[in-house]
């Protein structure tokens, strides 16, 4: 049961959509009456009558509803930790109340030694948790408030995510994964607060099994915890402030991560000489200077989500250089506990960590003294095998086919670093593919992602109708580009940009690749947004034929073709259009089906009689001939097909614009598998394009754009 909502406090609405009132109150265990009584229903947009919206507080769902349903097996993996897997032998699954006598949800606050980790392979997550204890105003927002295991307790507990550009409420029982009466995942040190386990339950659920959280990058819980953006460093090739970007960064809330990157598999969690763990994500928690021998030394403190093995090097526990400080200092900072977390010099840091990660709450707070609102663009797309999934400018054949978008920056920063004949605008880009996590288990892996961005000349400027062809990027290299490709949930980069208008697009590395992604730009003035392809318009060929115009010899034709009624069946069209095709060697074709020439005669025939007369036939001949040059030209490796890409430029070229979902859509319906589209294919698409607008105009009376169709008309409408 997910509970989508927008706010963390005691009142706030929460909506459930559900088919009917049968399958909601099944699945809650809650009667009708119950739930007609825990508040208002409306009918829910679009729905049938008997479909409603119950809206209710979590506090009335945890009043009315004591969630039953056994936990599945399917909620802990489906591999390793599938249901069949030696490691899933023995786990059942127990509430708190169940696991010691005083259970509780917060102990004093949460700390940091809340979070243990088990046995599930998800440091990056737990090291984001951990850091998230830092800021109580970002943890409360992820864990609300007002949850116990004694008022109302009714087993269920709810917490909150960021999901791609919203907030969402994940609400969960309590019931969790034992063996031997212990929790076999995260954990608290104590060992009876359990707020780190729903969390991370609730997590779980949010992407599909407790399996799908193994591995990942810290920066993911991050964003998912704060709704922020991410950055990350190479330590060995990073700024000369680095270290005063962490202490600001952990001063601002922020939150930080690290690792230590490993060559092969071999090496996951292998630990050092000096205790770390590498392929192991740790938070960095703090960053203070002390003065050692007389000189300052800066010093950075992390965290083992383990809750235990510890560095060993210098200002580690215990460690000698702790006699030579402030004992003061010494007594504030050097705990001597095993605890997971520990010191160590700054400079040992860069050269044992690799990698350094810090999602920006406020991005401006790690650049400037001041604190700036950032303006936040975000796009949402997809890429389509076939249509919009264009790989990156390895694939110059196909490139110019990804997703494009457009932003127009006018006003330079109040600080900006360019000259004053150039003025700079400072942007934060973040693209992020959505879901992935969630398909693990159907074997979907991250794809590799990057973008680039290209400055658009004053030309072309305001120009949203189409996309931008492949000329343009055989013409202009990139102004700003993302890291290499990388299978990251998201890549992000910090850019300097001159005034004027950008041209976005986003990749995946290889071509034909299926994903969706959210693209999000920071900007400190409004950049303003443009979506490249969203209109829909068509101004098909249409030859003006009368019946003086039609030579001798084409009249004599006709009339030895049609027979003595002088009008062509759809039947005799078939047989008359497929005589022609054999005779081709330049294109290929099936030969045109029944239905293709039966919907040419429903868009040419003005009488009503399912048949084409002289002029309606000329009309379509003409039309055939049209849409045939623009096939050879398209096709442009003369193969007698021509690919799902270069479909964008026939449609044009037909006078059609479509925008992604509609190209998309004539993939699925004309190419074949090997997403190639024939000759009587793409004359059929035409057709049916044609037709499709044609009646769509003939119903837009007060040409609005916009019809309304009773359910009498709509199969009318679809079946011409």
């Amino acid at each position: 049961m997910a509970i989508q909502g927008s706010s963390p406090d005691a009142g706030h609405e929460v909506v459930l959509t559900w088919p009917d009132a049968d399958q909601l109150h099944s699945a809650l265990k809650v009667s009708s009456s119950s739930l007609r009584a825990i508040g208002a229903c409306r009918a829910a947009p679009g729905s049938t009558r008997g479909s409603y919206l119950p809206i209710f507080t979590f506090q009335e769902v945890r009043q009315h509803c004591a969630v039953h349903r056994e936990a599945c097996p399917s909620a802990l993996g489906y591999r390793d930790l599938g249901p069949y897997s030696f490691k899933t032998r023995g786990i059942i699954w127990k509430r708190p109340t169940e696991l010691c006598a005083n259970p509780q949800f917060i102990i004093g606050g949460a700390t940091r030694t809340d979070v243990c980790q088990g046995e599930l392979g998800d440091c990056w997550l737990l090291a984001a948790i951990a850091s998230l204890t830092l800021n109580p105003e970002i943890l409360y927002r992820v864990v609300p408030k007002d949850q116990n295991f004694q008022k109302d307790y009714a087993g269920i507990f709810h917490f909150q995510f960021w999901q791609y550009g919203e907030w969402v409420d994940v609400v969960v029982d309590d019931r969790l994964p034992t063996k031997n009466g212990k929790l076999v995942f995260v954990h608290s040190e104590e060992g009876n607060e359990f707020w780190s386990a729903l969390l991370e339950k609730a997590y779980a659920k949010l992407n599909g099994s407790y399996e799908a959280l193994t591995g990942g990058s810290t920066m993911e819980g991050f964003e998912d915890f704060t709704g922020g953006i991410s950055e990350s460093y190479e330590l060995r090739r990073a700024p000369s402030n680095l270290y005063q970007i962490i202490q600001k960064a952990l001063r601002a809330g922020s939150l930080l991560g690290c690792s230590i990157d490993i060559t092969t598999a071999a090496e996951i969690e292998a630990i050092t000489s000096l205790k770390l763990v590498k392929g192991h994500a740790y938070s960095v928690t703090g960053a203070e200077e002390v003065y050692y021998r007389g000189r300052p030394e800066k010093l950075v403190r992390l965290r083992n989500p383990w809750g235990e093995v510890e560095w060993t090097g210098a200002w580690s526990d215990n460690a000698p250089e702790w006699n030579y400080i402030d004992p003061k200092q010494r007594q504030a900072l050097d705990k001597q506990i095993d605890d997971g977390e520990f010191w160590m010099a700054f400079s040992d840091f860069q050269r044992q960590f690799t990698r350094l990660e810090i999602c920006n709450l406020t991005p401006d707070t790690l650049t400037s003294n001041e604190v700036n609102k950032w303006d936040l663009t975000l796009f949402n797309g997809q890429w389509r095998r076939g249509s919009s999934a264009g790989g990156c400018q390895n694939y110059q054949a196909t490139y110019w086919t990804n997703p494009q978008f457009k932003i127009r920056l006018d006003e330079p920063d109040d600080d900006h670093e360019g000259s004053l004949n150039e003025p700079c605008c400072t942007i934060l880009v973040g693209l992020m593919q959505k879901n992935r996590r969630r398909q693990k288990k159907m074997g979907e892996a991250l794809l590799s992602i990057g973008y680039s961005l290209y400055q658009i000349p004053q030309e072309l400027e305001n120009n949203t109708d189409t996309h931008v062809n492949h000329a343009f990027f055989a013409r202009n290299q990139p102004a700003a580009r993302s890291d290499p490709y990388v299978n990251l949930r998201e890549v992000s980069s910090r850019i300097k940009l001159p005034l004027g208008e950008y041209l976005i697009v986003p990749s995946t590395f290889e071509p034909y690749k299926n994903g969706e992604f959210c693209l999000r730009v920071f900007s400190e003035k409004q950049a303003k947004p443009q979506m490249i392809g969203d209109v829909v318009a068509a101004r098909p060929y249409e030859p003006h034929v009368d019946n003086k115009d039609i030579d001798d010899e084409f009249k004599t034709l006709f009339q030895k073709l049609s027979g003595e009624d002088c009008e062509v069946t759809a039947t005799e069209l078939q047989t008359i259009l497929n005589r022609v095709l054999v005779k081709r060697r330049d294109i290929k074709s099936d030969g045109f089906n029944i239905n293709t020439c039966r919907e040419m005669i429903s868009l040419l025939d003005t009488n009503g009689t399912g048949t084409l007369g002289l002029v309606e036939f000329k009309t379509l001949w003409m039309k055939i001939q049209k849409y045939l040059a623009i096939y050879k030209k398209v096709d442009s490796d003369y193969s007698g097909t021509i690919d799902s890409h270069e479909m964008r430029n026939a449609l044009r070229e037909a006078g059609f614009t479509l925008n992604d979902q509609v190209q998309h859509s004539i993939v699925i319906r004309y190419a074949c598998s090997k997403l190639t589209i024939d000759f009587d294919g793409f004359v059929a698409c035409m057709i049916r394009l044609e037709t499709l607008f044609k009646v769509f105009h003939l119903l837009d009376k007060d040409k609005s754009g916009v019809i309304q169709l009773s359910l009498a008309e709509w199969p009318c409408c679809t079946l011409v």
